[in-house]
């Protein structure tokens, strides 16, 4: 490894030193023994217990302490067996050649809902295991992974994993990972995460083959934030990759991005619990604490230096994230609406792709339109406020943002459907379009173009990766993918079919604004733009769930689907009838007929006054459509 230019300048100040030989041996001994590298792969092929075998292997965690998922601290991961959040740690390892190395990993998740927290994970990176199962073969997510590794320029090292099954199918995965990477035979490793097979092979990869991290000690502070966490006692804590410089404890630091300035109450690295050090040098990944509880004075993604000594401009790291679903989350009481705020700020400290703005509803009152990358994110959200904040919210129906031009030529940002303007001025309306990426066996192609072309898909492309697997390509709109695309999917091909996706340009469709009226008055939360074409099946639906969910009255309910004047849908809910005329007991008909009749008139006057209450599980449910 060749030392960095800002070594020669330092070289003048040092070379009188008797010890100045020595000072530059301990120098690149410190950096020539770090590796930094991240898991990646598609869900489910085993990143987490790969994980959980390795701090086993190096003694990170005692046998005592070891669970599965060890790396996995919130029970929402462990109970639906996903890593929701990337998880950083080091640990030491003892190399045959006698050395001892540090390894800074990264354990990331699977999901294509979660891929920005991969690209937040490769950017402090020099190097990728990337897994592949050899039951399942490479799938949608494992191709997008390696892409963005690739394009931060990172050492793949392919391991086969789940070798240990009676379905893996070694050669001819093998063969898949070489087509795809380029790589040579020799170079995939075969491992089990379940047995412990192959680790020692992966430990000696990752020395060999991992290149070194790069930086200068003496150059100014500059280290990148991938990652926070809030901590209801310290504050927030921010993980950073020391790009150059040195940082220690009490120094003034400045974070460049949002211009404040703070002393470092307590610098150290990432164990299995924070380990504080006195000093952390170039190269080496770790955490910083200075105390700050309010979440705006911090962003993933900024780059901390000295106040004396600015580093200049800011390490591009990575993008900011761009949600690609919006749904609003509103209190069930109003006046919790400051505690919703202070949740989803510590929220998005823990989770930087949630992106949240206030918001007014006349159904629902005050609360807040949140971006989602996906209905799982979105799911994920919805349960971490209910379990770490004890938060109970109403969602209401998930959209993406269109444009909508007027026949002046100005452009709208439309996030909502009261967002469209009035049809007088409006000239067309532009929806988001994807490029989704389908690997599937032979035999379910017909199905799953069949799903596609329902959703106003249209076939790009499809080859055939094996015989047994092919590679579909669609352009799909965005918003059909939103509610039941991926489980439809999955279900079609039995769980075969692999999905990814991103986003490609903005396209002119024929959309409507869809309203949800409860006896003529419209309820805003439960309003969607739809394509005109379904609008007609999406307003019954609506009404249908809603007449099962909304409970009886003792008035008539009518319960209507919209566009514009235009009623496309109902479904009407009985009266409940009290029984008037138990108290008679024969008689005159005339006295029963003059009881019923009062009845007839009080639920008349109760029907033009009454109000139709939405409870909470109504706007849960009907998310739920088939």
């Amino acid at each position: 490894m060749v030392a960095k230019p800002g070594w020669y300048a330092a070289q003048q100040k040092f070379e009188q030193l008797p010890c100045f030989t020595k000072l530059i041996a301990v120098y690149l001994q410190s950096m020539k023994n770090i590796r930094n590298f991240c898991v990646i792969a598609h869900i489910d092929h085993g990143k987490s217990t790969l994980s959980d075998r390795l701090l086993e292997f190096t003694q990170t965690i005692s046998k005592r302490q070891m669970q599965s998922q060890a790396l996995d601290d919130m029970d929402l991961e462990r109970e639906r067996g996903i890593t929701i959040k990337s998880h950083a740690i080091q640990m030491q390892y003892k190399h045959t050649d006698g050395q001892e190395y540090t390894f800074n990993m990264i354990d990331t998740p699977g999901h294509v809902d979660f891929s920005y927290e991969v690209s937040r994970s490769i950017a402090a990176c020099e190097g990728a295991l990337l897994l592949v199962d050899a039951s399942q073969g490479i799938q949608a997510q494992t191709i997008s992974n390696l892409y963005l590794a690739i394009e931060h320029d990172l050492e793949i090292i392919p391991v086969l994993n789940k070798i240990d099954m009676e379905s893996a199918m070694i050669d001819e995965v093998s063969e898949q990972v070489m087509d795809l990477i380029g790589c040579e035979l020799e170079d995939i490793i075969l491992a089990s995460g379940k047995t412990g097979t192959g680790v020692q092979d992966i430990m000696d990869a990752i020395v060999n083959r991992i290149p070194a991290p790069t930086g200068d000690e003496e150059a100014p502070l500059q280290a990148l934030i991938f990652d926070s966490v809030f901590n209801p006692y310290r504050g927030v804590i921010a993980y950073f990759r020391l790009m150059n410089g040195t940082m220690k404890k009490g120094d003034m630091v400045r974070f460049i991005n949002t211009e404040k300035e703070y002393a470092a109450d307590e610098v150290g690295v990432l164990k299995m619990d924070l380990l504080a050090k006195k000093e952390l040098r170039a190269g080496n990944v770790g955490y910083i604490i200075t105390g700050i509880k309010n979440s705006t004075e911090i962003k993933v993604g900024d780059t901390i230096t000295h106040t004396g000594k600015l580093a200049g401009p800011a390490i591009q790291g990575f993008e900011d994230v761009k949600p690609m679903v919006f749904a609003g989350i509103f209190p069930i009481d109003n006046d919790d609406f400051e505690d919703l705020r202070d949740s989803l700020e510590k929220l998005q400290l823990n989770d930087a792709s949630l992106v949240f703005e206030p918001e007014t509803s006349v159904a629902l009152g005050f609360g807040f339109r949140c971006g989602f990358l996906g209905m799982l994110h979105l799911e994920i959200v919805q349960e971490r406020l209910s379990r770490e904040f004890d938060m109970d919210v109403i969602t209401t129906v998930p959209n993406v943002s269109y444009f909508a031009y007027t026949k002046k030529d100005e452009e709208l940002l439309v996030n909502t459907p009261s967002d469209l303007p009035d049809p007088t001025i409006l000239d067309r309306v532009e929806e988001p379009y994807i490029r989704a990426q389908i690997i599937t066996k032979p035999e379910f192609i017909g199905a799953i173009m069949t799903l596609c072309m329902e959703k106003r898909g249209e076939l790009r492309n499809q080859s055939y990766l094996t015989p047994e697997r092919v590679e579909l390509s669609f352009e799909l709109p965005l918003a059909e993918i939103v509610f039941d695309f991926y489980d439809r999917l999955k279900s079609i091909s039995r769980g075969y079919a692999s999905f990814d996706y991103y986003p490609i340009d903005y396209r002119a469709s024929d959309l409507v604004k869809l309203d949800i009226k409860l006896n003529g008055d419209p309820v805003d939360a439960l309003s969607a733009l739809v394509h005109r074409e379904k609008a007609e099946a999406f307003g019954r639906k609506i009404c249908k769930r809603l007449k099962e969910l909304l409970p009886r009255q003792q008035f008539m309910i009518a319960i209507q689907a919209a566009i514009g004047a235009k009623i496309i849908a109902r479904e009407t809910i009985s009266a409940l009838r009290k029984d008037v005329t138990a108290k008679c007991y024969g008689g005159d008909i005339t006295r029963k007929r003059k009881l019923l009749e009062k009845q007839k008139k009080g639920k008349k006057k109760m029907r033009q006054i009454g109000n139709v209450e939405v409870p909470q599980k109504a706007f849960l449910e009907v998310l739920k459509l088939d």
